[in-house]
């Protein structure tokens, strides 16, 4: 199976991995998910995250990664993991949401994108690490209000292992805007799309829309039309004017 195949059955099962996201952003966080990113200690045995298969061969295409060395949290200035797990930066004030607007940076042919460098990228874009223990944009000055937009992984979980970030690699990951956001449709947009496009550049990535398909032009306008219309659809209806005696 070709690299190209392989990229589109992993964006299309991210599909619906970015569905359950969604509902679980939204919900109380259990005290068993808190647990998942406790420092491995006492010789247990770490984590494994998945990652792309590297011969680009009809075999599997995601497989364990073997954990050589011990990454520690100052060592490459990543987000403290302990903080992050409990951490409620981008967590959706509410579940309710009726569209989801979704992009995606995908690594070229024959290559894959690594942890490391998405994070450095994500920083650099500002994003915050947070909530799921994946990265959102917040609104600035007003962090209660939730996520404009957030990213994650196509790789099952979908989320960033900080402890183990040097090992994971993924053809792609995904930025979702879930709307009612923190702002209008319109302005939630203009705040994403330029972020994708500067995370493909950082990364060396191509844009790609919710069809898996190169973002273009004709694209984004289309966007925006229903962005605007959703707008004025859920804004509120105008005052009634007293009438005159």
């Amino acid at each position: 199976m070709s690299d190209m195949a392989l990229l589109r059955i992993g964006i299309l099962a991210a599909g619906v991995l970015l569905i359950a996201a969604i509902f679980l952003f939204g919900r109380t966080k259990k005290p068993a998910q808190g647990k998942r990113r406790e420092p491995v200690d006492g010789g247990a045995k770490p984590r494994r995250e998945p990652v792309l298969g590297a011969d680009g061969e009809g075999g599997d295409a995601v497989a364990d990664a073997d954990a050589g060395v011990e990454v520690t949290q100052p060592e490459l200035g990543l987000p403290d993991v302990e903080a992050a797990a409990g951490s409620e930066l981008g967590r959706r004030a509410s579940q309710d949401f009726d569209k989801i607007v979704s992009l995606y940076v995908a690594a070229r042919a024959g290559q894959v994108l690594r942890g490391e460098d998405i994070v450095v990228a994500a920083e650099k874009t500002g994003l915050v690490f947070g909530y799921m223990s994946v990265f959102h944009r917040l609104v600035e000055g007003h962090p209660e209000r939730g996520p404009i937009f957030s990213m994650a992984s196509i790789m099952k979980p979908g989320s960033f292992d900080m402890a183990h970030i040097r090992e994971m690699e993924t053809p792609a990951i995904a930025f979702f805007l879930t709307l009612p956001a923190p702002m209008t449709a319109l302005d939630a947009w203009e705040k994403m799309l330029p972020t994708v496009q500067r995370m493909a550049e950082l990364l060396d990535g191509v844009v790609l829309d919710d069809s898996r398909n190169a973002l273009g032009r004709q694209r984004i306008a289309h966007i925006r039309d229903e962005l605007r219309a959703y707008d004025r659809q859920h804004q509120a209806p105008p005052l009634t004017k007293p009438p005159r005696w």
